[in-house]
């Protein structure tokens, strides 16, 4: 007799989904790999791993947003995935190796990245925006790819399926993967963001990747005292003194407004929930029942803390009288269009200053400076869009910056600009309305404030700040332009239809309940590119008609989804925002396509 007990009967393989077979194309990028301790990675060698690509460049809040996504998953499936970074750079600044160093250490970035400065596996993988994630399964296929943010709920679903399918099928393999941490480095501060000059000389900065507050004797240098660190803040930047002496801070990743009383070293929460803003949600309230986005700046204003709401493109104020918050300008549609506040589109807005009749904000992916009057209306003086920038000098409208993060009023009513991605620290004189240059060989200038004749300046890539002498005069600096460089679509003249690819994730519908779920606007650059089918709708495809007299553009599409967990059993169901905006570069030709698809989310491969 046998006295074992029976083997169990084997639960059922799980029904693999349905997909297209497509072999992901390897891994290639000149700049090589970074966190895998000197190694370099290839798919053959990834394989009976799950490999999620995360296409992303440092400049773009969105990517920092989906970087924050993609953590619970990558430690939740540690054992069975493996995320790889291909840094995919929008900007000249951003295909330096060194800057992409500086930026995995900067945003905390705990897995592979291949640094892909001329854009090859872009390429290879057809990507169109930032970010774009891409999935592929244990035997190197790929299987779904979404573009934008929001998409952390269907990652995790479709992580979970690939594991029992590869599983059951013995193609899956479990250990550790390849990340190897970079050693750390001991500096006083760490990727410094924003200063501010407290009341009695001293400076108080945002120390942002060690997720503290900073104060320095009025030196610069001599550490005073440390205030929070993660459990308080995350990712700090921007900083404003109030009337009452107290600090308002923009704890960027927890998208929150909170308070430091120097005097009693006491923080507080004043506005934001936490939660990260989306579509949909509430615009104005009481500031503690408000989510924002990725406030970068602030600044005392007319009564008011004014924000720099990056991660929405808008600016928004909070009223310390009321604690109330409401947006000031910006539609959260990406872009350069000036004019009244409600109407007016910003682009990361990273930096403000207040003077008593502007209040001056560096507008960082048009690369512009610009600011907001009293009336509340938005101008530009310096900048033309999402997709020139450089290093020149001389008259307003054709000077060029690179993505600045900061701006300083100065005595004389002129402004310094901290031209982050030049290096450099810049001028602007409404009064001449001329462009000069003030220092070069800064490195990553994300602030600047002023120390009695001095201007002592924020360099948030040396880790340090560096004190200037303001020059009488500016001195000149060569000039250098530069256009975003990425593949044209070739697109026929006339009729042409585009299409906003969408399919909600597995487990989800569309949400139907309060109208229409989905919303495209479409717009482009020259204007006169699109002779109709410009504007907002809730169609996710639009009919358009293309310039036939010229011979190149942009498209710029913001497409946004909303879908709902499919459970009729639940009540509540979880909801979901899937939003993104493409800039897409066409030229105009006979033979070109008549057809654009773009890829939202959720739809395999």
């Amino acid at each position: 007799m046998n006295d074992a007990a029976p083997a169990p009967t084997p639960a059922p393989a799980p029904s693999p989904r349905s997909r297209a077979r497509v072999r992901a194309p390897e891994l290639i990028g000149k700049g090589g790999w970074l966190n895998t301790g000197g190694d370099e990675l290839t798919l053959a060698g990834l394989r009976g791993k799950i490999v999620v690509l995360d296409f992303w460049t440092f400049c773009c809040i969105n990517c920092l947003h989906v970087l924050d996504e993609l953590r619970e998953l990558e430690e939740k499936h540690r054992d069975t995935l493996v995320i790889v970074g291909v840094h995919s750079p929008k900007f000249v600044h951003e295909a330096e190796h060194q800057a992409v160093v500086d930026a995995v250490e900067r945003y905390e970035v705990h897995h592979p990245v291949l640094d892909d400065p001329e854009l090859a596996t872009w390429k290879q993988y057809a990507v169109r925006a930032w970010p774009t994630l891409v999935v592929i399964d244990p035997e190197g296929y790929v299987v779904a790819q979404h573009a934008g943010e929001g998409h952390a709920n269907a990652l995790r679903t479709l992580v979970e399926e690939l594991e029992a399918e590869h599983e059951a099928k013995g193609t899956l393999r479990r250990g550790d993967g390849p990340y190897v941490p970079p050693e750390p480095v001991a500096t006083d501060l760490r990727f410094p963001g924003k200063a501010v000059v407290l009341p009695e000389g001293n400076l108080l900065v945002s120390d942002t990747t060690r997720h503290q507050l900073v104060e320095l004797a009025a030196d610069g240098e001599t550490v005073v005292r440390r205030i929070g660190g993660e459990g308080v803040f995350r990712e700090p930047q921007g900083l404003a003194l109030l009337p009452d002496g107290t600090v308002v801070v923009a704890d960027t990743v927890h998208h929150a407004l909170q308070r430091f009383d120097p005097a009693t070293g006491e923080v507080e929460r004043i506005a934001g929930t936490g939660r990260q803003w989306w579509q949909g949600s509430p615009t104005s309230g009481p500031a503690l029942d408000v989510d924002l986005s990725s406030p970068w700046d602030v600044a005392w204003w007319r009564g008011k803390v004014w924000i720099a709401m990056a991660g929405v493109h808008q600016i928004w104020t909070y009223d310390p009288a009321s604690g109330t918050v409401e947006v000031a300008a910006g539609t959260t549609n990406e872009g350069l269009v000036d004019g009244p506040g409600a109407e007016a589109w910003f682009a990361q807005p990273s930096g403000l200053a207040a003077t008593e009749d502007r209040l001056w904000i560096a507008d960082s992916e048009t690369s512009a400076l610009r600011y907001v009057d009293t009336d509340g209306h938005v101008h530009t003086a310096v900048g033309t869009g999402l997709f020139d920038f450089g290093h020149r000098d001389g008259a307003a409208e054709q000077a060029l910056l690179q993505h600045p993060l900061g701006v300083t009023a100065l005595p004389d009513g002129s402004v310094a600009v901290s031209d982050t991605y030049n290096h450099a620290l810049r001028r602007y004189d409404p009064a001449t309305g001329e462009v000069t240059t003030l220092a070069t060989d800064l490195r990553e200038p994300s602030d600047a404030v002023l120390v009695g004749g001095d201007i002592v300046v924020v360099e948030s890539a040396r880790h340090r700040l560096t004190r200037l002498r303001l020059p009488e005069e500016a001195v000149r600096v060569e000039a250098v332009a530069h256009r975003t460089k990425r593949e044209a679509t070739d697109v026929a003249p006339g009729a042409f239809r585009l299409d906003v690819v969408f399919q909600a994730p597995t487990g989800q519908k569309l949400d139907e309940r309060y109208g229409p779920s989905t919303r495209l606007l479409v717009s482009s650059t020259p204007p006169e590119l699109l002779l109709s089918g410009e504007g907002t709708g809730t169609d996710l495809f639009r009919d358009l008609e293309l310039n036939p007299d010229l011979t190149e553009g942009v498209l710029h599409v913001s497409a946004m989804a909303a879908s709902c967990d499919d459970d009729p059993a639940n009540e509540y169901p979880a909801c979901h925002v899937h939003q993104q905006d493409w800039g897409v570069p066409v030229r105009i030709t006979g033979d070109g396509a008549s057809r654009l698809p773009l890829i939202l989310a959720g739809l395999d491969a």
